[in-house]
């Protein structure tokens, strides 16, 4: 355990960062998810730079490496574009 008041501080804030993390990751795969079950196009091309920007601002902040989410956005754009 902590023994230091600067330790218990950090601590503290990992927690909260973690939570953090944790909820807008939880929501990025909910609608990347969402994005690959689309059949419509229109609704997918619409939905799609939303979730790019989800996966852009997670990556920005460390979160997912630079290369999964260029991935992913790859992969994904690649997806919208097959639909018809």
């Amino acid at each position: 355990m902590a023994h230091h008041k600067s330790a218990k501080k950090r601590m503290r804030q990992d927690q909260v960062k973690r939570l953090r993390n944790r909820y807008y990751k939880k929501s990025a795969r909910t609608a990347i998810k969402k994005l690959r079950e689309m059949e419509d196009k229109k609704e997918a091309e619409e939905f799609l730079p939303k979730v790019i920007s989800m996966i852009d601002k997670l990556a920005k902040k460390k979160t997912w490496h630079k290369n999964k989410a260029s991935n992913l956005k790859s992969k994904l754009s690649r997806h919208v574009s097959k639909l018809g």
